[in-house]
């Protein structure tokens, strides 16, 4: 959490991600495919599904590829069965590490990540070990240009988030997982254009990281993690000091 500011820490994550297009295509047709089969593939009933297609859209996902996704979840078209997981370990220096798998393989999906954690200095632990130490949450960041403080906190509160938190770059909207659907159709209602939203791992113990190669070692086992195909998200709990991460 670069300088405890989420948009410092998220905008570094999403740039290694959008670097890989061909990888954000790929979660956003798995995760397409479970909200189509979780909600049903119609958008204007299914929250989730419209944050995503939007999302999709936003990322210049072919629509072909949108329209696959969204039929392999209502079973118009065959597909794999994905089942969906939650890893926990520590990187190197004790930052705390939250994975999030969707796979078709279980036992692929976890011979790979135990080895990243192994190779990579960090190591693989039980249920519940690091998760006490984030909030789950929806999180939703938008860009100061599309609204102002009291319009935003007038929407999205009376639509069941529970906390906003304005920042340099912009606000950061906080939400139970059961509004988080209620807060994105709030938002997408009044016209405002969300930056990122998910269900997120939010550290609420922050682990203070200002050693530039201590921060390299915990960004490369993160950056690893990410790459496994099964891989959707990785959340850690590291707070790297301002600048941190931009330092060769």
């Amino acid at each position: 959490m670069a300088g405890h500011s989420k948009w410092a820490n998220t905008k570094h994550r999403k740039a290694a991600v959008d670097a890989k297009r061909g990888k954000i295509f790929s979660r956003l047709s798995k995760d397409i495919t479970m909200a189509a089969k979780a909600g049903g593939g119609d958008p204007d009933a299914n929250a989730k599904l419209r944050t995503l297609l939007l999302k999709a859209r936003a990322a210049n996902m072919p629509a072909d590829n949108i329209d696959r996704a969204v039929k392999k979840g209502t079973g118009e078209l065959p597909g794999v069965v994905y089942e969906e997981f939650v890893y926990e370990g520590y990187a190197p220096h004790g930052v705390a590490v939250v994975v999030e798998v969707t796979t078709d393989n279980k036992n692929r999906a976890a011979s790979e990540i135990r080895s990243t954690f192994t190779k990579r200095g960090g190591n693989l632990a039980g249920a519940n070990a690091v998760a006490f130490m984030f909030n789950r949450c929806g999180q939703f960041l938008i860009a100061k240009d599309q609204t102002d403080e009291e319009k935003l906190m007038d929407i999205a509160l009376e639509a069941g988030a529970e906390d906003i938190k304005v920042e340099e770059e912009g606000f950061e909207v906080l939400a139970p997982i059961t509004e988080y659907d209620s807060v994105s159709q709030a938002l997408a209602d009044a016209g405002i254009e969300v930056a990122s939203s998910e269900l997120a791992y939010l550290p609420e113990t922050l682990t203070p990281i200002s050693d530039p190669a201590e921060a390299k070692s915990i960004m490369t086992l993160v950056e690893a993690l990410d790459d496994l195909d099964d891989v959707q998200n990785v959340f850690h709990n590291a707070d790297f000091a301002d600048g941190i991460l931009d330092e060769e």
